[in-house]
């Protein structure tokens, strides 16, 4: 039997206090119509964040308690919807209520891991060729405010080889919102699609949930053998939401301002991302916005520690030497002879192109060299780096060598000659 409270002790912003009895951090509540979660417990003090926000909320509204977690359903229904943090239909479609699942639940024990082996094909040639996103792997998108980190996202949803894409956005404008949901469906993936959104607007409580909803459906997805991937945006608006509830617990403020187990915060979501012996796969692709484009602050440094390399967005391309993709060599040695060697030469004459480049800057004259590099350079940024190439992996390889052929004699490439005699065109 659920007893009901009926005395609110204070009303703070977004936040109630009640007394009660045998209530757990976490749990979930109802005051008045509206869902709250426990996010604070002093003897029997107990505060509760009103999703919906305390607006209309009286001292005699009833408070009654679950006794669970937040819970989200599961089921192949899920497919082509799109909910709120707090799992409510956004599309005007039916409430969800059976097969509930918690969220928020451990991470898989990592000696049930396996060792990431399989390549994610995306059509992106910076990602596919020189920085391969693999299986169960979990990779930030290190970005600026203004860089194109949505539609890169959306790329990835429309084009990446997997059976099931979950996108969970947090504090997200509703034009971003809307630039999803209209380019997955005129794509055609939205069918494969399951989206869990907070705005801006909604509270900010349904923002530190939309990672664990996410993955919550994943985990289940991937244990029914399905390859899936999440893609989350921004987890700097999620840190940022995990700071604001901090500030409400009156918790002693870390570095900036941030919850002193901020990386506890990260790392219990990213780790999530695993590859189950005998089933599928859950990977995981999180932007994360650099405030003054500065690696060092709190998000992104605890970030970097947590995951396996990222992405780092620079100039509307895919910076290839801020970027690491930790686990691509697992992948490249399987999927053509040339792989490791044309990616690795290629880079190495775009560094030089970097120095010619600079050169060419400060006006000092330019050599025979230089001037094939400069011409590489553009090249290079032109068809394989600019984010708009959509290309399978195979193509882009092809591409490369056919862009070596346009600026360098075979010789100058560093390649090995066995190699150039087998793949340089004819």
């Amino acid at each position: 039997m659920q007893k009901v409270y009926t005395k609110i002790e204070s009303i703070v912003g977004n936040v109630v206090t009640v007394r009660a009895a045998g209530v757990r951090n976490g749990d979930l509540a109802m005051v008045g119509k509206s869902f709250a979660n426990v996010i604070k417990l002093d003897k029997d003090l107990v505060s509760l964040q009103v999703f919906a926000g305390a607006q209309g909320v009286s001292t005699t509204d009833p408070v009654k308690f679950l006794g669970r977690e937040m819970q989200v359903s599961y089921s192949d229904a899920l497919l082509g919807r799109v909910f709120s943090g707090s799992g409510v239909p956004m599309d005007g479609g039916p409430a969800l209520t059976e097969n509930m699942i918690d969220i928020g639940g451990p991470s898989v024990n990592p000696a049930r891991r396996i060792v990431p082996k399989n390549m994610i094909r995306t059509g992106i040639p910076m990602i596919d060729v020189f920085n391969t996103l693999v299986e169960s792997q979990k990779l930030p998108i290190f970005s600026v405010s203004g860089e194109p980190y949505n539609a890169l996202l959306a790329r990835i949803a429309m084009q990446a080889e997997v059976d099931v894409i979950i996108l969970g956005g947090m504090g997200l404008k509703y034009d971003d919102f809307l630039f999803f949901r209209d380019t997955l469906e005129k794509s055609g993936a939205m069918s494969r699609t399951i989206m869990f959104i907070h705005t801006a607007s909604d509270p900010t409580v349904e923002c530190t949930l939309v990672p664990d909803m996410s993955l919550a459906v994943a985990e289940r997805f991937a244990l029914d053998g399905k390859k899936v991937l999440v893609l989350l945006t921004d987890m700097t608006n999620f840190c940022d939401a995990q700071k604001e509830m901090a500030i409400t617990m009156e918790q002693v403020p870390s570095n900036r301002g941030y919850p002193g187990d901020l990386y506890s915060c990260l790392a219990s979501r990213y780790e999530k991302a695993v590859d189950f012996e005998g089933a599928g796969s859950l990977t995981i692709l999180g932007v994360t916005t650099m405030p003054g484009d500065d690696v060092t602050h709190p998000v992104p440094d605890n970030t970097g520690y947590i995951t396996e390399g990222q992405y780092y967005l620079n100039g509307g391309h895919i910076e290839p030497f801020g970027s690491l993709s930790r686990l691509k060599q697992n992948v490249n040695k399987d999927t053509r002879s040339d792989h490791r060697a044309l990616m690795d030469g290629m880079i190495k004459l775009y560094s030089s192109y970097k120095e010619s480049l600079e050169k060419k800057s400060m006006g000092f004259s330019m050599s025979e060299w230089d001037e094939k590099l400069l011409k590489y350079g553009a090249l290079f940024e032109a068809r394989l780096m600019d984010l708009s190439v959509n290309i399978p992996l195979e193509e882009a390889l092809d591409l490369g060598w056919k862009i070596l052929a346009e600026c360098f004699e075979p010789n100058e490439t560093g390649l090995k000659s066995d190699l150039i005699k087998e793949r340089w065109p004819k």
